[in-house]
């Protein structure tokens, strides 16, 4: 069994005090019952004034497919081919607290955004949700056409990005790195909070990330706990490394489908339009 105690020596050694930190976890990867879940988990990172960071995204729920008037180019998807329908009505509005969230990500941010006192962001598809006291800061610089803000909002706070038990390819911060090297984020479609369908910025494909583990390693610190593997890595610095790369290797970030449209197309640019020539 996993105790509290471990999980906050592991916190401990990876996260400075009064710091957020952006968390993506498999509790899964501790291969032993974690005595209070992923409650425990929240609660050991939480120690030490710190605040915790999740991506809390919910694209199956709220995704549209794309308007015929609102197709870019270039844009990580084939306008012929139909689009999976969402599993909300057509009509339904995502809010703050609508308590849904894309279930891949698993146990761990949906505990975070049912906690008293959690901040989560108004992006209909890709949101982000923080708790501790620099929530309202990090989810404060969101919006559905500044889709990373609360990440560049981590680096400028030295906050640190943990990875517990999953690899680089779950790291939602390399998708600024693309960003800041030049790329355009993708843009889907969703109902605005007054009901109209408007475009917003999203990210990539991310199975390409980890070949850029060289360049990241000098900055991982490491513990383990039970079987799970934790890795550190301060924003700041991991953002200005993995920027460097990209920008000096644009294919560097492709993932193993030599066919994958998103890779192809994010490498080239993005789409051909951005969503703040339509605002």
């Amino acid at each position: 069994m996993i105790l509290t105690e471990q999980l906050i020596t592991a916190a401990d050694e990876l996260a400075p005090p009064n710091r957020p930190v952006m968390l993506h976890a498999s509790l899964g990867s501790f291969r032993a019952h974690i005595a209070g879940g992923a409650d425990a988990l929240l609660d050991a990172l939480l120690t030490r004034n710190r605040t915790v960071l999740v991506p809390t995204f919910t694209e199956p729920q709220f995704s549209l497919a794309a308007p015929t008037t609102l197709r870019p180019k270039r844009n990580g998807i084939d306008y012929t081919k139909p689009s999976a329908a969402p599993t909300q009505s057509e009509g339904t509005v995502y809010t703050v607290d609508c308590g849904l969230i894309n279930p891949h990500l698993g146990v761990f941010p949906a505990t975070l955004i049912n906690r008293a006192g959690a901040v989560r962001g108004t992006h209909p598809l890709n949101s982000f949700a923080a708790l501790g006291p620099l929530a309202d800061k990090l989810i404060s610089e969101q919006s559905p056409a500044d889709v990373y803000g609360p990440i560049r909002e981590l680096a400028a706070h030295e906050g640190k990005i943990i990875l517990i038990g999953v690899g680089l390819n779950r790291m939602t911060a390399l998708h600024l790195a693309e960003q800041q090297s030049g790329r355009r984020p993708f843009l889907r479609w969703a109902r605005a909070a007054d009901s109209r369908v408007s475009m917003v910025e999203v990210g990539s494909c991310s199975e390409g990330f980890p070949r850029l583990e060289p360049e990241l390693h000098p900055y991982a610190q490491t513990a383990v706990v039970g079987a799970s593997l934790w890795r550190a890595y301060p924003a700041r610095q991991t953002l200005t490394a993995a920027t460097a790369a990209i920008t000096a290797d644009q294919s560097i970030t492709h993932c193993p489908d030599s066919d994958c449209p998103l890779c192809r197309d994010s490498i080239a640019g993005g789409p051909i339009e951005t969503l703040h020539q339509r605002v």
